[in-house]
């Protein structure tokens, strides 16, 4: 990295997190299992790597017990969240609608190939061996290789300005012609 880069100014943290809620990330329940048990969290960064070999990154918070999870394990899996898992998302980011946050039951959840907890009904699951985990800033950035990817049949979940929203197809693009 040149020293020009790293002298010029950072953005401030507010603007940051403003400009970020303009984004539209998918919703993520990033689970493992080990000696402690299983555990889980939200996790909104999430995105694939490579196709060949299937690779893909989640970044989990340096201060999660889920990132010493996933590292003491060496594995993990990823499920995407349907559209009608809002209250699973929120369960496991610490802030359940009823009962107790980071829970697994009511939900049906079953053991992954590698023990991680995989979510029957997500739009999609993934998982993976722990390829490499990077540090950056507050998160860790975990590479993992695709052990197994299932794709759902409802749609995904997203979020987008601290809301929860479902994608929608647009319309066709039409092409306009001006005249000369």
């Amino acid at each position: 990295m040149s020293s020009t880069i790293a002298a010029l100014p950072r953005a401030p943290r507010d603007a940051f997190v403003a400009a970020m809620g303009a984004a539209v990330s998918g919703v993520t329940v990033v689970t493992t299992s080990g000696p402690g048990g299983a555990i889980g969290r939200t996790i909104s960064a999430m995105a694939s790597v490579s196709a060949d070999p299937p690779l893909l990154i989640v970044c989990v918070h340096r201060g999660s017990p889920l990132r010493d999870a996933i590292a003491d394990h060496g594995s993990f899996a990823v499920n995407v969240l349907g559209a009608h898992q809002a209250g699973i998302s929120d369960t496991f980011a610490g802030r359940p609608g009823d009962g107790p946050p980071f829970a697994f039951d009511p939900h049906d959840w079953a053991p992954g190939v590698s023990g991680a907890p995989v979510l029957a009904g997500a739009a999609a699951t993934f998982e993976c061996e722990v390829v490499s985990c990077a540090e950056a800033g507050s998160h860790s950035v975990i590479l993992g290789a695709v052990l197994v990817s299932e794709p759902g049949v409802v749609p995904p979940l997203a979020y987008s300005g601290r809301s929860y929203a479902q994608p929608a197809p647009l319309p066709p693009a039409r092409t306009s012609v001006s005249a000369v």
